[in-house]
């Protein structure tokens, strides 16, 4: 037995899960690797074939590495699970008129879980991932998340999910690196191949970017059922036809295929009369959303007022905002207005570079 523990890392095929494992191997951790298989494209009847972390040449990639370093491998077969949740997720909050982020729901419920439940099978102290964060415990005996010292690949966004228990037991060792110096890595390793690998940001189970074709595929008769439904304006005023609330998200501008002799942008779905409320850009600016499901990660909940710094996507660069308890969750004001706050996404709230918690925006006040 290692005497710094034995590990289950999973491995994706990819350089950052690649070096992940290669780094904690050579640091002298007991490594065992896994690979997890969440989706089957095939089974969703795209026509393109599977890409990113689902295809067999990842997994491939993933045991070549293992077995030349002598550390055991697995693939876990996830798929029942993941659709379960991910996807019914996924195509729910669609036609509830909301914009989900599939990626943070699979972490929170599904691979961690998975990761864990295997990694006690197996005796293992830790699990390990190839995210762009850190984990630490505060003084206050908390596991708490910062942001990766390399921000242009920092993923806290969407680590915000993950309690107390799944954050003991998590190493992210890429944390504390940029990302040119893991690809000098995975070429030190003798993987300059890896070092020159594109790297994925599409939905697992929608390789082909068309959200659109895949709800089509997913849900009887939808196009059917929501096609021919009114764009209207902030005044109710009908504007023209559209294909259906659920192809449409808070902020898009592309695709709308309406000509109102100026830009026009989704300011506001309403599923329940299938109408997409039309505005100009400047509608889409607000300083004051609701956020539930929350989970808190730095401290146990939050103080009316308390500050925090808060991203309502991905790419956000993040607004000051205060946030005050609410019987709903959370009410956070910004200091200025935001753009396009999208219900479905999440908002994640930071101290500096530490997470305090996050949860899903449920709306904002626009209408």
């Amino acid at each position: 037995m290692s005497r710094k523990g034995k590990v289950l890392v999973a491995m994706s095929g990819g350089i950052d899960s690649t070096v992940t494992a290669l780094m904690l191997h050579h640091e002298g951790y007991e490594v065992v690797g896994i690979t997890m298989k969440t989706w089957d494209y095939a089974t969703s009847g795209g026509g393109h074939k599977e890409t990113g972390c689902c295809n067999l040449d990842s997994f491939n990639d993933a045991r070549a590495a293992a077995v030349q370093h002598g550390f055991p491998h697995f693939i876990l077969d996830i798929r029942e699970e993941f659709g379960d949740f991910v996807i019914e997720n996924f195509v729910e909050e669609y036609l509830a008129g909301r914009t989900p982020n599939p990626c943070v729901m699979c972490n929170t419920h599904i691979k961690w879980r998975a990761l864990l439940k295997r990694a006690n099978a197996l005796n293992c102290d830790f699990i390990a991932t190839g995210h762009y964060a850190n984990i630490y415990q505060a003084d206050n005996g908390r596991y708490t998340i910062s942001k990766g010292l390399d921000e242009t690949k920092d993923q806290s966004y969407v680590l915000w999910g993950l309690d107390q228990e799944l954050l003991s037991r998590t190493i992210m060792p890429l944390g504390k690196y940029r990302k040119t110096v893991i690809r000098q890595m995975a070429h030190d390793y003798g993987y300059p191949e890896l070092a020159k690998k594109s790297e994925s940001y599409e939905i697992c189970f929608v390789p082909d970017n068309d959200y659109r074709g895949f709800l089509k595929r997913r849900v009887d008769g939808l196009e059917e059922n929501v096609a021919g439904g009114w764009f209207i304006d902030k005044e109710g005023k009908k504007l023209g036809q559209h294909k259906g609330y659920p192809f449409y998200t808070v902020g898009q501008r592309k695709g709308l295929d309406i000509a109102l002799g100026k830009p026009a942008y989704v300011i506001a779905i309403d599923p329940s009369t299938n109408t997409v409320i039309l505005g100009d850009e400047d509608d889409l600016a607000q300083n004051d959303m609701l956020v539930t499901k929350l989970n808190w990660i730095k401290y146990n909940g939050v103080t009316d007022g308390m500050e925090s710094f808060t991203k309502i996507r991905y790419k956000d660069k993040g607004a000051l905002s205060n946030l005050y308890n609410d019987d709903n969750g959370i009410r956070v004001r910004f200091y200025e207005n935001v753009k396009s706050i999208t219900p479905g996404q999440s908002a994640v709230f930071y101290e500096g570079d530490e997470v305090i918690g996050g949860g899903i925006i449920q709306r904002g006040t626009l209408i």
